[in-house]
This record gives structure tokens, C-alpha cells and sequence, in this order.
């Protein structure tokens, strides 16, 4: 390897160092609205800048010891959506204080921090891959359901009227007190019609979100210098060490961050995948996970909003350049320049601005094509995206996804029965000239139970079912040459099949069995393993014609 290849940081090489610079700074002009905009909706008034803290922690250590190379880090709507579900439950137990004396943020920062430590857990057991195997219906439920509520909690922003909780208690709220602002609602119309109608011709050179915030944000200074919801006030000194309350509500603590760490995994690993498809590399899912809990266990320590693999962000930072985890610490250190140097300026930002960016990220998060058309694809699937989508913005979380899964394999479990006991048949399409005369030859004495696809505990049920239904015959042979894999509790169904068989003074021949098949049918103590299925027809019609020839002479196999 040349010097100018050697990787330095995790992926980071010299050759690709200006692409990933102008792609770090591209996705830090679109990461400051939505940094902002995500520490609004999760923190409430003066959160806005915890979501830039976020945004320049997360993103620079995920960057540095993630294991998706052009991968961008920081606040997303789903995490964004998780920490206000943990505002609120600490304020329905009565722990809730105004957000300026910092009880709520620093119990709100221990569940970001333990998030974090249960990442790098997870990361360390090597779960990655199986976060990935998160059935689509469920995922798209699940994603769908964050941009529903995200929608929800940015209406009374919009409208000006303050709101905070969840999906129904902010619903309420402004029902409740319905009087719009109506500068808000001037200034969250105008940020719609900027960030849904700007030509994508312009959109290339500055993002729409961008867009609206350098445009919006003076005009409503000048039009409505009062009166008009904002940021406010900034904590001056930038980012400062802040440690977390670990003494109130711990148990409430430890599931908000196994809820953070659950779903910045699966929002992380998922924008692996896209980042894997468009830059044609291949990220380390259990490296990433171990990242993604550094970063976010740090950025809890300095009160930032907890942070994921962010997809529009990573898919911008690869079309510009991006390469090289250099090109997320560049988006994190454009980021901090621009907390130390604009801080001041962003306190002037409307939060109906804010809400207004919000909800077209929100619009975007829906998989409004997977909602079109799964009913027509699968009832099921569409049944249980539909069921975590209802769960997820009326219930919980991380609840929604575990139930979803549950439901979801269980109904693939099924699926694979059906068609595993479809394949049960004594049908002789698939046999030679040769082993169909010698099946013919033995008559209604044989029973030949063909098997194929591999045979997990759901088949169990059925191969018992089957052969209750089989009265008369001499001898079974089993077929399995097309069953690559056999589960123990299939294995132990075919056991009890062949018991039952020999109890009646029955034959039973196995043919096709190999490999780990053979192994585990052995381990079992099952005879007869026959290697070819012709071989095994012979030795099944020889014994047939010896039991007609001398009905009464007993054989033992």
C-alpha cells in the first residue's frame, strides 16, 4: 500500500481530502436548520441550541470512530421524537422544572448518556447485523409513525400557540387554546412556501431549509419585532461540561436510553445501508454501533441532543465529495465555527420558522409509497405496518418496533410453514423413469413424504398433522435431499414420527440426508440414513416384495 492510500482514521486517506471537505461543509449548511430546528421540538423553548451541541459532538465522534466511512452524524427527527418522549415523562412524574435551571436537561442528558454506554454494549455483543434484519413493514410503520408525530407537535408551533407532551396532549393543548399568532402563522406559511416550492435548480446551490431560515429570519425582525415566539437567549461560551443527574427516576432513565440506544442503532445501521449503495463501499455495522454510542455518550456529558446516522445528510455529503470520515469532522467543525461566531444572530429565529422546516422533514419521513400501495402487495404486511404506524405515535416507541417484530416474524414463521408443508407430497414430477416404475411397483404399501426448504419448529406441527392422517402403509421413506437446513424441533417431530412407525411394526427410510442434516438426524438417533433416493426406493420395494413372498416372517431393519 502507497503512503498516499494508508488509511489514518478509521477509512480517512489523503486523495479523497477535498471532496470531503466540500462535502463536510455542504452537509453542515443543511445541518444547521434542522440541528436547531430537532433541539426546538425535543427541548421545547431554548432547546434550539442543544440540538447544534449535538450536532457538533455526535457528528465529529461518530465520524471519527463510526464505521460507515461518508456517514454524517447528528439530531434526527426520530431521536429528536424520543428525547421530547422523555421530557414528557419525567414532567408526568412530577419531576419537571422550568428547562433554564437544568434539573430537567441534566436528568434528560443521564438518558442520553446511558443511550450512548448501551450503543457501545451493543456494538461490542455484535448486534449490528441483526438490527438490519428489522422486517420492512415494521420499519416503514415505524418511520412513518415518527414523521405523524413529528406533524402533530409541530402544529402548535406553527400556529403559535404553546404546546409540549406528546402527540395527544399537545393536540389537546391547542385545541384547548385555539388563538393563533398571527405573525406564526405568517412566518410558518412563508417557511412552507419556501422550503416545498424552491426550484431544485436553486435548492442544488443552498438547500431550501437554508433558504428559509437566511430569508425568513430578517423579514420577521422587521415586520414583527414583538409578539412573535423565538429561540431566545443562547448560552454564551459555547460547549461546557455538564454532568448528568443520575439520582431521580433511574429506572425511568435506564428505558429512555434503551429506547435511545434501540433506535439510533436502527436509524444509524439504516443509513449504512444507503450510504453503502450510493458511495459502493461497505460499512462495519458493530463499529458503527460501538461510534455511535462514544459519540453519543459524550455529547450527553455537554448537553447536546443525542445524534444518528442522518440520511439526507449522508447523501449529500457523498454527492458532493464525501468520502472519508474527514468529511464529517468537517461538517462538525463548520458547525462550531458557526456556534462561536453567529451565536447571538440565531436567538432572533422564529420558532414557527423552525416548525415550519419541521414539518416538511416530517412530510419526507413518511413512506408515503410503501403507505399507497401494501395493502395491495399483502394484507399482513400492510396490517402490521398500519399496527406499529398507530403504535408508534399513540403509544411507545420502542414498544411499537418490538411488538411489530414479534407479530411480523411470527407471520413470515407461518408463511414459511405453508410453503414448506406445500412441498410435503408424495408427487412424482420431480422423480426419474426408474423411481417413478419402482414407486408404482410397491403400490399403497410405500408412502413417499418429499420434504424441501429448510424446516424450522413451524413445520413440526405440521409434519405430526400430516402423518396422523396416513393409516395404511408398510413403509415411509422420507425424503430430504432438498432441505439444506433441519431445526431441532422439526428434528425432533421426524423422531417422533419414525417412533411411532416402528411401534406399528413400520419402515422407516430417510434418503437425501447430508452434511448437517445427516449430522443432526444421527444426533438423534436416527437409522436408516439412506445417501440416494434411488438407492433408498430399491431397498424399499426388496423389502416390500420379501413381506409379500413371506407375510409372516417378521424383518427388522
Amino acid at each position: 500500500m502507497t503512503a498516499s492510500r494508508q488509511p489514518l482514521i478509521n477509512g480517512f486517506q489523503w486523495r479523497h481530502w477535498r471532496g470531503d471537505l466540500t462535502g463536510g461543509v455542504t452537509a453542515a449548511v443543511v445541518a444547521l436548520p434542522l440541528a436547531l430546528a430537532f433541539g426546538n421540538a425535543a427541548l421545547g423553548p431554548g432547546g434550539a441550541i442543544y440540538g447544534l451541541y449535538g450536532a457538533i459532538i455526535a457528528g465529529f465522534l461518530a465520524a471519527m470512530f463510526g464505521g460507515t466511512p461518508a456517514q454524517v452524524s447528528g439530531p434526527t427527527g426520530p431521536m429528536s421524537v424520543t428525547v421530547a418522549g422523555v421530557v414528557s415523562s419525567l414532567a408526568a412524574v412530577g419531576t419537571s422544572r422550568e428547562l433554564s435551571q437544568g434539573d430537567m436537561l441534566s436528568m434528560v442528558m443521564a438518558a442520553v448518556v446511558l443511550g450512548g454506554l448501551l450503543q457501545i454494549l451493543m456494538g461490542i455483543l455484535r448486534l449490528g447485523r441483526y438490527i438490519t434484519l428489522v422486517p420492512y413493514s415494521v420499519v416503514s410503520g415505524f418511520m412513518s409513525g415518527i414523521g405523524v408525530i413529528i406533524l402533530c407537535l409541530q402544529i402548535g408551533p406553527l400556529l403559535g400557540i404553546n404546546s409540549q407532551g406528546g402527540v395527544v396532549p399537545s393536540l389537546q393543548m391547542v385545541i384547548s387554546n385555539f388563538t393563533p399568532n398571527t405573525a406564526a402563522v405568517t412566518v410558518g406559511i412563508a417557511t412552507l412556501a419556501i422550503v416545498f416550492a424552491t426550484p431544485r435548480q436553486i435548492s442544488k446551490v443552498i438547500p431550501s431549509p437554508l433558504l428559509a431560515l437566511l430569508l425568513i429570519t430578517p423579514l420577521a425582525l422587521w415586520l414583527f419585532p414583538e409578539n412573535l415566539p423565538r429561540i431566545g437567549s443562547i448560552p454564551e461560551g459555547g460547549l461546557s461540561f455538564s454532568a448528568p443527574n443520575w439520582t431521580n427516576h433511574f429506572p425511568l432513565l435506564i428505558k429512555a436510553g434503551l429506547v435511545l440506544a434501540l433506535l439510533g442503532a436502527i436509524d444509524s445501521l439504516l443509513t449504512s445501508l444507503v450510504a453503502d449503495n450510493i458511495s459502493h463501499s461497505r460499512h462495519r455495522s458493530d463499529r458503527e454501533l460501538v461510534g455511535q454510542g462514544i459519540a453519543n455518550s459524550i455529547t450527553g456529558l455537554f448537553s447536546g441532543l443525542p445524534g444518528a446516522g442522518a440520511t439526507m445528510r449522508t447523501v449529500i455529503n457523498i454527492r458532493s465529495g464525501g468520502r472519508t470520515p474527514l468529511s464529517g469532522m468537517t461538517h462538525s467543525v463548520v458547525l462550531l465555527v458557526l456556534l462561536l461566531g453567529a451565536g447571538p444572530l440565531a436567538e432572533g429565529i422564529p420558532t414557527a420558522l423552525l416548525a415550519g422546516i419541521l414539518i416538511k422533514v416530517g412530510l419526507d419521513i413518511i413512506d408515503w409509497g410503501f403507505l399507497r400501495r401494501a395493502h395491495k402487495l399483502s394484507f399482513k404486511t400492510a396490517l402490521v405496518m398500519w399496527g406499529v404506524l398507530l403504535m408508534t405515535v399513540f403509544w411507545d416507541l420502542i414498544g411499537a418496533v418490538l411488538i411489530g417484530m414479534f407479530v411480523a416474524n411470527l407471520l413470515t414463521i407461518e408463511s414459511l410453514t405453508h410453503h414448506q408443508l406445500g412441498n410435503m407430497n408424495t408427487g412424482t414430477s420431480h422423480l426419474s423413469t426408474r423411481e417413478q416404475d419402482l414407486l408404482r411397483g410397491c403400490g399403497d404399501d410405500l408412502i413417499l413424504f418429499r420434504m424441501q426448504g429448510p424446516l424450522s419448529f413451524g413445520a413440526a406441527k405440521g409434519i405430526s398433522e400430516r402423518m396422523m392422517l396416513v393409516r395404511q402403509y408398510k413403509v415411509l421413506l422420507l425424503d430430504i435431499t432438498d432441505v439444506p437446513h433441519l431445526g431441532v424441533t422439526a428434528s425432533l417431530a421426524i423422531e417422533r414420527m419414525v417412533k411411532e412407525a416402528e411401534r406399528q411394526q413400520r419402515i422407516v427410510l430417510v434418503a437425501g440426508a447430508s452434511g448437517k442434516v445427516k449430522k443432526r438426524l444421527a444426533q438423534f438417533g436416527i437409522e436408516n440414513l439412506i445417501d440416494e433416493r434411488l438407492q433408498a426406493l430399491n431397498k424399499a420395494a426388496n423389502w416390500i416384495n420379501k413381506k409379500a413372498t413371506n407375510p409372516t416372517k417378521d424383518h427388522k431393519n
